[in-house]
């Protein structure tokens, strides 16, 4: 018998029990509902796995279904903390988050700290986050203890340099298997080139983004780029949600709410570094594209964590910030009152606190425990840890971000971009992190396989200089 499908993130069995979750970290009163539905034998959601095991009964996907729709009429004790309409974000915000229609940034990094050239700082930048992403790879999924074991019986802990297989006893290999998906590709001795990863294919659709249809486009315009360019099988947690929405006929922004329990997950902020890079020196203008772009898969605090990331990446574009000063300036743009506010603000200061990195990492987790580990607000707590603690040093950035658990390819990726573009040229990166990336990107998002991170720079670098309308297609 062929088994079944179990096609992750959006079996309604599932959805309904992350929902509940999510209902009760976003200020709802979700109790009544859960008893009904453990009480009619519904299962609690997967730990850590995007699909259960086995189909639930048919009676259950439809109460499933009617569970999900009665949850998203529940009101929130804190929505007026967290709201998602832009205008109630910015007069929560310091920052000015406005831009005129038409207009063009500061102009990009051409050198940075360390090198002359067009687009250095932003090819230094692409190459940090394909490095951080491809080391955080083997890991996904594992948990905290397993990866430190991992590292540890390598002789690799603290974390220093890329995961490997070799010496690795076979019973702590069976305890914790390397990424099914990633570990031909992403350990030390089979690395050759960059592997196809949804953290570097949202990068891609955001450069055909702002060449289609300039620094104006709308979330509509992200949906239908979407349709035309993205497969639905790259698609992960709200991503995948948000997609199947839009091929019910679903509108924008709706698609972020409707039967989507991961909306306040990582996936928006890992779509938020080419926001960043096109308006150097904007912060408020980088947080407002990204809001632009989020909002078709998220809300509230996955929506901030977009605007979080951006912000503190138009910042250290500038190439006179340092870190300290780009996570203060990421901060301006959240609503300060926000769970993910308050995460960061933690974060920051164990960082300052502690000089062992695992005693951060280790209070990080007791803190969120009640959190997914794709969940937004402790990623991008963890992200701003490892960014302060590491003071700016690429190596001690990727490695920190990692190391830490959780989405660690994600955390990689937006840690290796931001300690790039503040290293400011490929140079100033360690060559063990960039030469097994052999210049090369794999990916299916248009015509980009095989791109070199120089060829991406410049592209970007003609993007943040380049004002409405669109420059045509790439070719």
């Amino acid at each position: 018998m062929t088994p079944p499908l179990r096609l992750t993130w959006v079996q309604p069995e599932d959805l309904l029990g992350h929902e509940l979750r999510q209902a009760q970290e976003d200020g709802r009163h979700p109790a009544a509902i859960a008893a009904r539905w453990h009480r009619a034998g519904g299962p609690h959601c997967p730990h850590r796995a995007g699909a259960s095991p086995r189909p639930a009964s048919p009676y259950l996907r439809a109460l499933s279904q009617d569970l999900l729709d009665e949850l998203s009429d529940l009101p929130s004790t804190l929505t007026h903390k967290e709201p998602t309409d832009f205008a109630q974000i910015q007069a929560l915000c310091t920052a000015d988050l406005s831009r005129k229609p038409g207009s063009v940034g500061a102009q990009p990094p051409l050198s940075g700290r360390g090198g002359s050239g067009e687009g250095t700082a932003l090819h230094a930048a692409w190459l940090g986050r394909a490095a951080g992403c491809l080391l955080g790879k083997p890991v996904e999924k594992l948990p905290l203890k397993g990866i430190r074991q991992l590292a540890e019986a390598t002789g690799n802990w603290p974390l220093t340099t890329w995961f490997t297989d070799r010496g690795l006893p076979p019973d702590l290999k069976a305890e914790y298997p390397w990424n099914r998906r990633s570990a031909s590709t992403s350990l030390a001795e089979n690395i050759d080139g960059m592997p196809e990863d949804d953290d570097l294919n949202y990068p891609l659709l955001n450069l055909l983004l702002l060449q289609r249809h300039g620094r104006d486009y709308t979330t509509t315009d992200v949906a239908r780029l979407w349709l035309d360019e993205l497969p639905a099988g790259r698609t992960f947690t709200a991503e995948r949600v948000a997609y199947r929405n839009l091929l019910d006929g679903i509108e924008p922004p709706h698609t972020a709410r409707h039967r989507n329990p991961f909306r306040e997950w990582i996936g928006a902020l890992i779509r938020a570094d080419v926001h960043g890079w096109t308006n150097p020196g904007d912060p408020g203008a980088a947080a407002e594209q990204a809001y632009r772009d989020a909002v078709l898969t998220h809300t509230a605090n996955g929506v901030y964590a977009a605007m979080f990331t951006a912000a503190v990446i138009a910042e250290a574009a500038t190439g006179r910030s340092d870190i300290h000063t780009c996570l203060r300036t990421g901060l301006t743009v959240v609503p300060p009152d926000s769970r993910l506010a308050r995460a960061i603000h933690h974060a920051v200061q164990l960082a300052g606190q502690h000089q062992d990195f695992d005693r951060v990492v280790d209070d990080l987790h007791a803190a969120h425990s009640a959190y997914h580990w794709v969940h937004a607000v402790p990623n991008t707590a963890l992200l701003a840890a490892a960014l302060t603690h590491a003071d700016g040093d690429f190596t001690a950035s990727i490695c920190r971000a990692v190391s830490g658990g959780w989405d660690t390819d994600s955390n990689g990726a937006t840690a290796g971009s931001i300690a790039g573009l503040l290293a400011g040229a490929p140079e100033a990166l360690p060559s063990r992190w960039t030469t097994p990336l052999k210049n090369r990107l794999a990916t299916t998002i248009g015509d980009f396989d095989g791109t070199g991170f120089d060829s991406l720079a410049e592209l970007t670098a003609r993007l943040a200089a380049r004002p409405s309308p669109p420059e045509a297609p790439h070719p």
